[in-house]
């Protein structure tokens, strides 16, 4: 049963910010398993049955590819479909759309924006969730995409590579009650129009999905 955050996840994840060591880790491990990760998956268990099953990065960072070598993620993510909740030392974090595309799933984006029915619904939607305080992020173009009109109505959400609607909320004793899953519950359900409209026109085929996995190698 999700009783809330560990009273210690925030100061764990601040000391891994100060310190993100092995030896830091190893230290106050027991403090990740026992305030962040089991909370996490009790929160995950308690959302099933409304969002679908739920899975929890893990810690380490892949630093094969990166420069940045710090070995540890400063957050505690997890998804269920397309929604995304993380705990961190600024709070809780949630999210829903696409955070990442691969290039078969921005063309089948960018048609449908540009299609005159699904691209204006798309738009009110988005319209609706930034003036109800969700920020929309997404990796996008400087510029536009080749071959666009660069009068065309909805230029904004063309430059779009990814596309997703996200708030958070900073620590408070609220973060250690069992009242963090209705919070994260009604976010969730608030987004869930976006992620079904990314749901319904772009989706993951099979080579989506082949695709993502050999960019992750």
């Amino acid at each position: 049963m999700f009783t809330g955050f560990g009273d210690a996840a925030v100061d764990f994840y601040e000391g891994l910010e100060a310190d993100n060591s092995k030896a830091y880790w190893q230290d106050h491990r027991h403090l990740y398993d026992d305030h962040v990760r089991a909370p996490m998956q009790a929160l995950l268990l308690a959302l099933e049955p409304e969002f679908g099953e739920g899975r929890i990065f893990r810690p380490y960072r892949d630093v094969r590819f990166s420069k940045d070598k710090v070995p540890y993620k400063t957050q505690c993510g997890a998804t269920a479909g397309a929604h995304y909740v993380q705990v961190s030392a600024d709070g809780i974090m949630v999210a829903a759309g696409y955070y990442a595309m691969v290039p078969g799933q921005v063309a089948r984006y960018r048609a449908a924006v540009d299609d005159e029915r699904h691209g204006p619904e798309l738009e009110r939607l988005v319209a609706a969730l930034h003036d109800d305080g969700f920020a929309i992020g997404g990796d996008r173009l400087k510029t536009r995409p080749r071959g666009t009109d660069p009068d065309h109505p909805r230029l904004d959400l063309l430059r779009h590579r990814a596309l997703y609607a996200h708030t958070a909320w900073e620590p408070s004793e609220e973060l250690h009650t069992p009242a963090v899953a209705e919070r994260v519950a009604a976010a969730w359900r608030r987004m869930d129009p976006l992620a079904e409209w990314m749901n319904a026109h772009v989706g993951v085929t099979l080579d989506d999905a082949a695709e993502s996995s050999r960019r992750r190698r």
